[in-house]
């Protein structure tokens, strides 16, 4: 899956010949997971059709500061359109749109917007090769860059004019590699190897029944998409679920039982360099596993359970440079148990919830969190979905390693 999934991405279109190539970034762009909307220069009009880019991205384009209504003028609002935006990126920028960029000039609504975005800013200069080299033209790129925005460079080719050099808009999947690689770059945890348990685990009683819990992966999940869309390596370790990770950085290891994981967790471990073990291990498992089903002869059954191997123990009497995570579940002194649990295990980091949380634990899609360092610090946060959990623990974390 690439970085850009789940983005929103407004796309600005202004008045230059490569404006035809647009309409196949729009679609790789949706291909790659984002959302696209697409504001436009009136002039651009007369090189690409709004229709054209609305069918495509399944959003009514923008190209002025009104649109008519049930016959009343409607204000297209650029500010919201701006703060919309986790990428604005302005292809093709022509050397008129530069320098108006460059200078503030606000006299269509893509210069409108771009004043106020939030976001970064990215633009793909499109012209004739003389336009391209002009000094008034590379100041704008320098302003620009100065700004923070960031140039995608003009490729040399055949330009309209029917002159070969530079200036021609770089080719639709090259400017979507360009985004993706440079976001990639400066992600906090670009280089870093990072594993993650998720799920519950199953243990056998017999080939058809087994003792297993209610944990559904989906707080493992959302930390490991979390992680990779930080930029780490992502080793997803997890038992039996139903939950998915469409992810490039994320390997998937499938286990079923507690020794499964053991095993899976102590072959990867030695090499990252976080480990997050938020998996529902079973404490316990049949101590011996039946051949056959086992038939409903009596109207009792007796298991003798044994206990299996703490994987996080395990780990914390191992640590080397690793930052470790472990969670708690409580029901009671949930505070005294998490912290004892911290030291004992040793830990860096304990992400407590409570069964006694309406909406925390097993299943759902919220979560409640206390956050334990090893330092003593306690942070609790209220009730959120899972995916913003995971923000909250994967802040900390990084807080801690660059502390």
């Amino acid at each position: 899956m690439s970085i850009l999934s789940g983005k929103h991405i407004l796309l600005g279109i202004t008045a230059g010949i490569a404006a035809y190539k647009t309409a196949t970034l729009v679609r790789l762009f949706i291909k790659a997971g984002a959302q696209v909307r697409v504001v436009m220069t009136p002039a651009s009009k007369d090189f690409v059709t709004p229709l054209t880019l609305s069918t495509l991205s399944k959003h009514p384009v923008v190209s002025s500061f009104t649109h008519e209504e049930d016959d009343n003028a409607v204000w297209n609002n650029h500010v919201e359109l701006g703060l919309w935006a986790d990428l604005f990126v302005i292809a093709p920028a022509t050397a008129n749109t530069l320098s108006k960029m460059a200078h503030g000039t606000s006299d269509n609504i893509l210069l409108a917007t771009y004043l106020s975005a939030k976001c970064p800013v990215y633009f793909a200069p499109a012209m004739d090769l003389d336009m391209y080299k002009h000094p008034s033209t590379l100041e704008s790129f320098q302003t620009l860059k100065s700004f923070g925005n960031i140039m995608i460079p003009a490729t040399s080719g055949e330009l309209a004019s029917g002159l070969v050099g530079e200036g021609r808009m770089a080719e639709s999947e090259d400017i979507v590699a360009f985004i993706e690689a440079d976001i990639l770059k400066k992600l906090p945890l670009r280089g870093k190897k990072v594993l993650i348990t998720a799920g519950p685990t199953y243990e056998a009683i017999d080939p058809v029944r087994f003792i297993g819990n209610h944990s559904s992966g989906k707080m493992g999940f959302e930390i490991a998409k979390t992680t990779a869309n930080l930029g780490a390596e992502v080793i997803l370790i997890s038992g039996p679920t139903h939950q998915k990770a469409d992810h490039s950085l994320i390997n998937l290891v499938q286990v079923t039982s507690a020794q499964d994981m053991y095993d899976a967790v102590h072959k990867y471990y030695s090499n990252v360099d976080i480990a997050i073990l938020s998996a529902a291990v079973a404490d316990f498992k049949p101590k011996e596993i039946a051949n056959q089903k086992i038939k409903k002869t009596t109207s009792a059954l007796t298991l003798e359970l044994e206990k299996t191997q703490d994987i996080l123990a395990s780990l914390g009497a191992s640590k080397k440079h690793q930052y470790l995570v472990g969670f708690a579940l409580e029901t009671n002194n949930e505070l005294e148990h998490a912290k004892e649990k911290l030291d004992r295990k040793n830990l860096d980091l304990i992400v407590l919830n409570s069964l006694n949380d309406p909406g925390a634990g097993f299943q759902g899609d919220t979560n409640k969190v206390t956050l334990i360092d090893k330092a003593g610090n306690i942070k609790t946060f209220e009730l959120k979905p899972k995916s913003e959990v995971a923000k909250d623990i994967l802040n900390k974390i990084l807080d801690d390693l660059n502390a």
